[in-house]
């Protein structure tokens, strides 16, 4: 009996250890687990502690010379407000790597997610998401109209090509053949331009040809490209105008040192420092400053404003200036304050 009781004593002590083995097992990895939950947790609770807020900022492409302007601004005024901790993504030109980084941006929950889409219709989809998380989204450059909850801070695409359309009413000559480079389809700067200098000039001015057409994407290898076979289809071209300056900038880099287009006019928007540098050396007729810095400056106000809950939505545009020979200056002096022209 106490042999038959020994060895019940002896299979129990067994089973606790195994038992012990296996708990401490699961108690480490959950401890691994849980730490690195309540890591997470703890810098949340101490980023909510402090006042911070967490804002991505999602880039239409970096290798867009007015995006990169864009997003370098945003960064920097991000660094006035230290209740906010911005990330900022590259969509690279695609509408499934903007529209993966919005859903990735959402499954992170962050407080505020900054749009500047690639096509705004192959967003919208995605910033209903973002609105329907329960997250602060604003669209910019160019905004998405219509999303109930969703605030958006731009400029007037329309208004920003009027002032060019109105000043090429009289710089174009009579019977002049032009170019047009035209951003992409379904963005609502690249449409919305595109329309004003429909109703603004060529409505006007019947006399003038349309002699070729192309979506350059706002990228100055494409508009250069079209621009080259152009040159070889046409012996007259009188003017290139560009729905942006980069494209303006392709276009005149083709006829570049071609002397049968030296007096050639070009109209873009943007008003980048390399529109402003082609305008002062005669190269460029004129551009519309779409300011990223103003852009910037307004973005971060609104994402304030939303976050401490002081508004609920808001739509927002910026001025848009006309620069030209006779103003370049000024706008150089702001790029060389910013460091943007050495």
């Amino acid at each position: 009996m106490k042999k038959l009781l020994s060895l019940i004593l002896l299979m129990a002590m067994i089973m606790v250890m195994f038992a012990g083995c296996s708990s401490n097992g699961t108690t480490t990895a959950a401890t691994t687990a849980q730490g690195e939950q309540t890591t997470t947790t703890a810098a949340a609770d101490e980023t909510e502690a402090e006042g911070n807020y967490r804002v991505a900022y999602i880039a239409r492409a970096q290798a867009d010379s007015f995006a990169a302007w864009l997003a370098n601004a945003v960064k920097e005024e991000a660094e006035l407000y230290d209740n906010i901790d911005l990330e900022v993504f590259d969509g690279q030109a695609s509408d499934d790597k903007v529209n993966s980084l919005i859903e990735n941006a959402i499954t992170n929950k962050f407080d505020l997610i900054i749009v500047q889409p690639n096509n705004g219709e192959a967003q919208r989809p995605y910033v209903e998401k973002i609105v329907d998380a329960g997250i602060f989204a604003i669209t910019t450059n160019a905004r998405i109209s219509g999303i109930e909850g969703a605030s958006s801070v731009d400029a007037d695409p329309y208004m920003q090509a009027a002032v060019n359309a109105q000043m090429a009413l009289d710089a174009i000559p009579q019977n002049a053949k032009v170019v047009v480079l035209k951003g992409p389809p379904g963005n609502f700067h690249a449409d919305a331009r595109r329309d004003s200098w429909e109703k603004e000039f060529f409505e006007k001015r019947t006399d003038v040809e349309i002699v070729g057409e192309q979506i350059a994407n706002w990228n100055k290898d494409e508009a250069m490209r079209y621009m080259e076979d152009w040159i070889q289809a046409n012996d007259q071209i009188d003017a290139i105008i560009s729905m942006n300056d980069n494209m303006a900038a392709g276009a005149l880099e083709a006829i570049k040192g071609n002397a049968k287009f030296e007096n050639i006019l070009s109209f873009g928007v943007d008003g980048t420092a390399e529109a402003c540098l082609l305008i002062d050396e005669g190269l460029m007729t004129a551009t519309c400053l779409q300011n990223a810095y103003d852009l910037a400056e307004q973005l971060l106000k609104v994402s304030d404003q939303l976050l401490k809950g002081e508004i609920e939505q808001i739509d927002t545009d910026i001025d848009c200036p006309l620069i030209t020979k006779d103003n370049v200056k000024e706008f150089i002096e702001m790029y060389k304050k910013t460091g943007a022209i050495k």
